[in-house]
């Protein structure tokens, strides 16, 4: 990566620049869970690690530099918040978070649909890995095997930002074209329907020590809209 985007030291989970960026390119019609694969989907399963690459701090410095009287309410408490994060790590950057989130959501939607509650245990603070676990221990008692393909993303925006001591928090917003399946263990629907394209919104809430030597976020909430 280039100085001008500062990206390595804002990395959210622990995957390098051109993971993310493959990842992010296979995003649309990627199916997940135990469920065979595309015949177009890559063969080869990337590194388990996991990345979000984030890039220079001049987005957010641009939010914050438009003329207040030319913004709403809430995007002046948005740009205010972001201000917030900028002072408190100098390389945070507001378009190469949302392209860390966008790539941190694949991965935890394709982790938990696979069951895999290794790969979450480092993405997830333990408010949200603790239901997420549940869910995937429930699932594989009952010999179920859930699948996920993601249609397309339509919306991935940062809503709410800013400070709580030195904690760093992010709010985006994921607004994707899903379907959802559930099969039992002799391949039957048990919920869900294949044929099924249902639009979804998610709110998922990000957090950083800013004090800490440490550049990783964690997902510290999940919620959908009012």
């Amino acid at each position: 990566m280039s100085e001008g985007f500062q990206f390595i030291d804002i990395i959210f989970f622990a995957v390098v620049a051109g993971f993310i960026l493959l990842r992010l390119r296979g995003v649309l019609g990627r199916r997940t869970g135990h469920q065979p694969p595309p015949s177009q989907q890559r063969a080869a399963d990337e590194s388990n690690d996991n990345v979000v690459q984030l890039g220079d701090r001049e987005a957010a410095e641009d939010v914050a530099a438009e003329d207040e009287d030319d913004l709403s309410e809430e995007d002046q408490k948005l740009a205010a918040g972001l201000s917030q994060i900028t002072d408190a790590d100098q390389n945070f950057d507001r378009q190469g978070f949302l392209e860390g989130a966008l790539a941190a959501f694949e991965i935890i939607i394709e982790a938990f649909a696979k069951g895999e509650t290794d790969r979450l245990r480092d993405l997830l603070d333990d408010d949200v890995y603790r239901p997420f676990s549940r869910v995937i221990d429930e699932r594989q008692q009952a010999g179920h095997v859930h699948e996920t393909t993601l249609i397309s993303i339509d919306d991935n925006s940062i809503i709410e930002a800013g400070m709580n001591g030195r904690v760093a928090f992010v709010t985006v917003r994921f607004v994707t074209q899903q379907i959802n399946v559930t099969h039992d263990a002799e391949g039957e629907v048990v919920s869900g329907d294949p044929t099924y394209v249902a639009t979804i919104t998610d709110l998922w809430t990000f957090e950083r020590d800013t004090g800490s030597r440490g550049p990783n976020w964690k997902l510290v909430a999940t919620r959908s809209p009012n």
